[in-house]
């Protein structure tokens, strides 16, 4: 049977995966932010998952957007890595695990969620920057398979922070009863505060990342609660992205155990953080 082992909540900034690529993490700028990684990296290379779950939205490289589904779950064997319109990351195509995605797709829509299918799917930096913070040095390969999925978080209106809590809990589930053996990482991405445009362009509201950072442990219900217009006041038109966070926690079981936290202001003009989380339902079940 497949096992949720861990989950990761992180910022995908497309300079972070910039400053990777063009060798600049020793940089001032950058130095601190890298240093917060640290630990994580370390605990995730000694507990590797067999497939990483990871939930991200496009930001219109592949979906256009005079289409957006709500959610979406990839079933391909592989997935390109996109061109932004500055060139391909130097990184390793993305390899699916069809057959776990196939089962996703099926259980979710089983499960009352209408599920959109990408049979192809360029990825950009909204999956392949996160898989870079888990991996800095994949060489050749990525060391696990991904399955993507989608999150509307650009076009209004996007799904709300319930359901996307919600769609956690049952992807959960359509993990747990996969009847083959996995170990499955979940990544929940985007955010943390920040917004691009407009009259509030630059916005970072450190007191709401930091609560949340708090509740995304201890009380995602009250997370959940909480409307678009909330996420958007206190967080930034971008901030609402941290909905995609409540999926992997919802994904998760009760018994989980924080690994690492860092936080870090401001990565481009994003607030940028990371929190891990062991799941230890997942490890019970497995040495009892």
């Amino acid at each position: 049977m497949a096992e949720v082992i861990w989950g990761l909540a992180t910022s995908h900034v497309p300079s972070i995966g910039a400053a990777m690529d063009n060798h600049k993490t020793e940089e001032p700028y950058w130095k601190p932010l890298f240093d917060g990684y640290a630990p994580a990296r370390s605990w995730m290379a000694e507990h590797r998952p067999d497939v990483a779950v990871i939930i991200y939205n496009d930001h219109a490289n592949s979906i256009d957007l005079d289409l957006i589904p709500t959610f979406g779950v990839g079933t391909a064997e592989s997935y390109p890595v996109a061109d932004e319109g500055w060139g391909h990351r130097p990184v390793p195509p993305v390899i699916g695990d069809p057959e776990l995605s196939e089962h996703l797709v099926r259980e979710l829509m089983d499960d009352s969620f209408d599920i959109a299918t990408f049979n192809q799917l360029d990825v950009d930096h909204g999956l392949t920057v996160p898989l870079s913070v888990y991996c800095p040095d994949p060489g050749q390969a990525w060391p696990c398979a991904v399955v993507p999925v989608v999150v509307n978080v650009i076009q209004y209106p996007q799904p709300t922070a319930a359901r996307c809590y919600a769609l956690g809990q049952a992807l959960g589930r359509a993990i747990r009863s996969f009847p083959q053996d996995r170990k499955v990482a979940v990544f929940g991405t985007g955010g943390m505060s920040h917004q691009l445009a407009g009259a509030r362009a630059g916005l970072i509201n450190a007191e709401f990342d930091r609560m949340f950072l708090d509740a995304i442990e201890t009380d995602p219900e009250t997370l959940a609660a909480l409307t678009r217009e909330d996420y958007v006041r206190e967080a930034g038109t971008e901030g609402i992205e941290l909905i995609m966070w409540l999926v992997m926690r919802g994904a998760l079981s009760n018994n989980i155990k924080r690994i690492h936290e860092t936080y870090h202001v401001p990565a481009s003009n994003t607030a940028a953080a990371l929190a891990l989380f062991e799941d230890l339902g997942a490890t019970s079940a497995v040495t009892a």
